[in-house]
């Protein structure tokens, strides 16, 4: 994921009603969504939502019904026009295109993905991917060659003749998807897109979007209601409250450092073992080990209270120690200046930090000082211990 920021929003309202910019005031002097419904009719959608969304992440967008979260993906392409406020879309705003310039721009930029599928029940399945296409100009041959490149990377090959009505609600989800990368635009704005569908088919089209989003690295604007599926897709998450923005921030945030009661009600269910992976609760080892010798080692051990240590060399991590086990060798047939050899290592299995917590519940248990957390590259990351996952999985981390 790339640290630029691609799209900006700021200070962006959304108010429904006869005089709109009329209300803008009682908005900014703090009177509640339901007063200013009450007194004048007017319903406040978005309130002084300011955001940035990188390159190439999956930005998640979320709330319960009414919160905002689809009048705000739908500002993206101008479905809705403000009331007041910037889109900014590589320094460029949207909301100021003329009529000809934001047709290009949803032509060429973006591409949605809508709830209920949004097919054309008369054309066929390829005819349906290839219709963007059609609307920028491309020739027949060219724009049916792409669609059905995009059939079979969705995993339609061969339905290419078929009518919607002949699909299932997952395959017409793949033929919807397909449709919107399709296009090669930049921006691929997903609204609900995955909540019309049984809970397996769910699943099931949440991996096929990790997977291609692992190839094509876009940027997607994904709306849920669902936190679960918030965490599993997003690199971000926005959490709205009527019209408001509450919090933002990656999954880990989210979960370990909810900002008020509000958030942390939300994230009170979730499987955090299911959520959370361990270099996201992992901590820095207590004693790290920088020696090849049995005299240091245990003199840097003595230093610290653990009774134990993590060796690492240039090329990374070598094995975890006991102080006790070194201290009998010296009492045996070792002397201080002996290299620590693979006799003296402790059995400490390691673990990725990519790990999910649940995968490694059972090796936390088995064992009674921290794992050493140790990244593809050899280099030990951190350590995660059974004190540390019973705080996260016990909600009080």
């Amino acid at each position: 994921m790339s640290d630029a920021t691609y799209i900006e929003i700021k200070s962006l309202y959304k108010v429904f009603g006869g005089q709109p910019k009329s209300i803008l005031p009682r908005i900014e002097a703090g009177e509640s969504k339901q007063k200013i419904l009450d007194e004048t009719g007017h319903t406040v959608g978005l309130k002084d939502i300011n955001l940035t969304i990188k390159r190439s992440e999956i930005f998640v967008i979320m709330g319960l019904s009414g919160s905002g979260k689809s009048t705000l993906v739908r500002h993206f392409n101008r479905l809705i026009e403000p009331t007041q406020g910037q889109i900014l879309v590589e320094g460029e705003d949207v909301l100021q295109l003329n009529k000809a310039h934001l047709q290009e721009f949803r032509r060429q930029k973006m591409s949605m993905v809508f709830q209920h599928f949004g097919l054309m029940p008369h054309h066929t399945v390829l005819e349906n991917v290839a219709f963007g296409l059609k609307t920028q100009g491309v020739a027949k041959g060219e724009r049916n060659r792409k669609a059905s490149k995009w059939l079979a990377d969705v995993g339609l090959d061969g339905y290419e003749q078929q009518y919607p009505a002949q699909l299932s609600g997952g395959q017409q989800q793949r033929v919807g998807l397909a449709r919107a990368l399709c296009t090669d635009a930049d921006i691929l704005l997903m609204d609900e897109a995955f909540s019309a569908l049984d809970p397996l088919i769910r699943s099931e089209m949440q991996d096929q979007l990790i997977e291609l989003q692992e190839k094509l690295h876009k940027t997607i604007i994904f709306i849920t209601h669902d936190l679960d599926e918030a965490l599993r897709l997003g690199d971000r998450i926005a959490i709205l409250k009527d019209g408001e923005l509450i919090q933002c921030g990656e999954p880990r945030e989210i979960l370990l450092e909810p900002v008020n009661d509000y958030v942390e009600a939300f994230v009170r269910d979730v499987n955090r073992a299911r959520a959370l992976t361990v270099e996201n609760v992992m901590k820095p080892p207590a004693v790290r080990i920088t020696t090849s010798t049995i005299g240091e080692a245990i003199t840097q051990m003595k230093a610290s209270p653990k009774g134990y240590g993590y060796v690492v060399s240039d090329e990374g991590y070598e094995g975890a120690v006991l102080q006790e086990t070194l201290e009998d060798a010296v009492e045996g047939e070792a002397v201080a200046s002996d290299p620590i050899t693979d006799e003296y290592y402790a059995d400490a299995t390691e673990v990725s930090p990519d790990a999910l917590l649940e995968e490694v519940i059972p090796d936390t248990l088995d064992t009674e000082y921290p794992l050493p957390v140790v990244g593809v590259d050899g280099e030990l990351k951190g350590v995660l211990s059974r004190t540390r996952l019973a705080k996260i999985l016990g909600k009080t981390a």
